[in-house]
């Protein structure tokens, strides 16, 4: 069964789309959970020698998916690229975005200042392809703009006045305009960029350019698409997200995509081994880019968490992965490669709860999760007592040094909107066996 990663709406924007013959109407995101959260994964076929489900007596761990089952183009309707599209981007790009949208929409205008902000951060892993779908029915000028990109493109500058047209809508510069007015601001934009402006101005209004527009449009309609942007994710020549999912458009929700995907080369396809020996004593050392944090480690009181743990350890997994989610007097927490809070190793094991080990005071080291035994890499260090979490959280161990450098890592609250600091990082983590 496929599960959307619907979670990822923690992490969005307040977004909405324009609607054909309707008035944009604006959906809200749900409030993010306040408590440490782990990777949102789709649970798979249990890992060799695990037999029973997660949350039951017996259970171990398991084999899990970051990122659902993909759908093909066919499934969903959507045409294949080709030579005709607008295509931004390296063809060999992990991830493809396929747009319908609309010049004069202004969530569109929105969203490809996010498209934009995330193809700067990911220039050789993210391709857009843009297609037209302008909501005739609600603006009055969104066929005139496609019409102004596709004359452009016919001299080579589609992405020149794509960018010309869209910051300005974003500033509310031509929106208020009658066509006439538009009509001339689009010429006028056509001499800055050094087009020849006759042709240009024959061009907008050639049969040519508007069958492309409306073969676009037709199209969109056809597959079932009526608002804009309408944006479908590809990984290679799949659909891995299609707009009936509902994903969020927004660059912290495309990035933790992006991410996500690039994280499967360094999953693991089974359980981790096991690394433990009976009678040992085991320490880690955190290498930090703000000092070193020394841990005990409860092998005995937690010893399937200690063991993944170490496993991971010994196969740099932690290497340079950030601290992205630091709340002073709360909690910090790391251990997600990707840095958006929704990574994990490939598994999952279940929850270690011990009698007596609670979340009495600061320097207790516990694992992350999204819901029992959902255990994965993602761990937290305490500032302070935090008794909301007893029964919940494997504690499976405490700083004996180095808690001051844990208080100095840059408070960091990826629930909040806006730009982060960039966060600290977990460069190493080295285990010590006595």
């Amino acid at each position: 069964m496929r599960k959307p990663l619907f979670i990822l709406l923690a992490l969005a924007l307040a977004l909405s789309a324009c609607q054909a013959a309707t008035p944009p109407a604006e959906t809200q995101a749900p409030t993010a959970a306040v408590q440490p959260t782990g990777a949102p994964a789709e649970t798979s076929a249990p890992a060799q020698g695990s037999t029973a489900p997660a949350g039951s007596e017996d259970f171990v761990c398991q084999v899990v998916q970051s990122l659902p089952d993909p759908y093909s183009p066919a499934e969903v309707g959507l045409p294949p690229i080709t030579e005709d599209d607008h295509i931004l981007g390296p063809d060999d790009a992990l991830i493809t975005l396929v747009e319908y949208s609309d010049f004069e929409c202004p969530y569109c205008a929105l969203a490809a200042g996010e498209l934009d902000a995330l193809m700067a951060a990911y220039p050789d892993d993210v391709r857009l392809v843009y297609r037209h779908l302008p909501l005739e029915s609600i603006h009055d000028k969104a066929n005139l703009a496609a019409r102004a990109s596709e004359a452009a493109g016919l001299q080579g500058k589609f992405w020149e006045m794509y960018h010309a047209i869209f910051s300005a809508a974003r500033e509310q510069v031509w929106t208020g305009m009658t066509v006439d007015q538009f009509t001339d601001w689009l010429e006028e934009r056509a001499v800055e960029l050094n087009l020849d402006a006759n042709r240009f101005a024959s061009d907008m209004q050639s049969e040519a350019v508007k069958q492309a527009v409306q073969s676009s449009t037709d199209t969109a309609f056809s597959i079932g698409l009526s608002g804009t942007p309408s944006i479908f994710i590809m990984v290679g020549d799949q659909v891995l997200f299609h707009p009936a999912d509902g994903l969020p458009w927004d660059s912290r929700t495309l990035t933790a995509v992006v991410e996500l995907t690039r994280l499967q080369e360094k999953q693991f396809d089974a359980c981790p081994e096991q690394v433990l020996e009976e009678g040992k004593e085991y320490t880690a050392v955190l290498k930090t880019s703000r000092g070193d944090v020394t841990l005990r480690l409860f092998a005995e009181e937690a010893p399937v968490t200690v063991n993944s743990f170490v496993f991971l350890a010994n196969h740099d997994y932690f290497d340079n992965v950030p601290f992205h989610r630091v709340l002073p007097g709360f909690v910090a927490q790391t251990g997600d490669p990707t840095g958006t809070g929704y990574g994990g190793p490939g598994y999952e094991f279940r929850n270690e709860i011990v009698d007596g080990l609670v979340f009495d005071r600061a320097g207790l080291v516990a694992m992350a999760n999204s819901g029992p035994d959902s255990n994965g890499s993602q761990f937290f260090i305490t500032y302070g007592p935090a008794e909301n979490l007893n029964g919940g959280y494997t504690i499976f161990g405490e700083v004996i040094e180095g808690m001051d450098v844990v208080e100095s890592l840059t408070p960091r609250n990826p629930q909040e909107s806006g730009p982060l600091p960039d966060p600290d990082l977990l460069l190493d983590v080295i285990i010590e066996v006595n």
